[in-house]
């Protein structure tokens, strides 16, 4: 079931997907899990009208810290969660942290309804927004990274919807390669590069560009902080 504030977003949703569009307290009364997924401003003004029916809530409230969810729902059992936008195609990451005495049944159940789209990490709730910082805003830069990558084949000739598909391409499979590396990045990176090649001369010029203080920079940019 899913529901919204007079938009119509659920009854598409519903027809999209599959499912039912109902009224927020239809939606608390029938559910066993209530996901939400409303504007983080709007935490008390909703569970002002449902927190009396829910019996486990699970949030997606970007910034709402498990205390202030505790707050507005108490005694309901909660969860909080942050997922990616590749979760569309079933590849998305989500970061979640969870209250000490949460039953660990209903921790399970929340787990693995979030792994039907991806990958579910259990972090320390201080870890969670530089977390989302990577995971969240990581498809943003990625798709820069790509768009970049072809950019520079385009100055030499290459067509434009070869160049993209080609970086994009790239990109997935140097993806799984990593995973089947078991992440280590040196080891991918060394495969790649011989010395004095093509390859350590890109990589030396991305490095004095200073493609690590630029995401550096941007993880700072997005936690509001400055490096030192």
């Amino acid at each position: 079931m899913c529901s919204d504030s007079g938009s119509g977003r659920a009854r598409e949703l519903a027809e999209e997907l599959g499912g039912e569009a109902a009224a927020n307290l239809d939606v608390a009364r029938r559910a066993d899990l209530v996901i939400l997924c409303h504007k983080p401003h709007q935490l008390d003004a909703v569970a002002a009208e449902i927190a009396q029916e829910v019996k486990a809530v699970a949030s997606v409230l970007a910034g709402v810290q498990l205390d202030a969810l505790q707050k507005a729902y108490p005694g309901v059992p909660v969860v909080r969660l942050m997922p990616n936008t590749p979760a569309e195609v079933r590849r998305g990451v989500t970061c979640y942290c969870a209250p000490t005495d949460i039953e660990p049944e209903l921790e399970r159940q929340v787990v693995e309804l979030f792994e039907r789209v991806g990958v579910v990490e259990a972090v320390r709730e201080d870890l969670l927004d530089p977390l989302t910082a990577l995971s969240g805003n990581g498809p943003a830069y990625d798709a820069l990274l790509v768009e970049a990558q072809a950019d520079a084949a385009i100055r030499f000739g290459a067509p434009p919807g070869l160049a993209l598909r080609l970086a994009t391409e790239t990109l997935a499979g140097t993806a799984a390669l990593l995973v089947k590396r078991e992440y280590e990045t040196q080891l991918v990176r060394r495969e790649v590069t011989s010395p004095g090649g093509a390859t350590a001369r890109g990589l030396a010029a991305l490095e004095r560009a200073g493609v690590r203080a630029a995401f550096h920079d941007a993880m700072d940019a997005v936690l509001g902080r400055s490096r030192r």
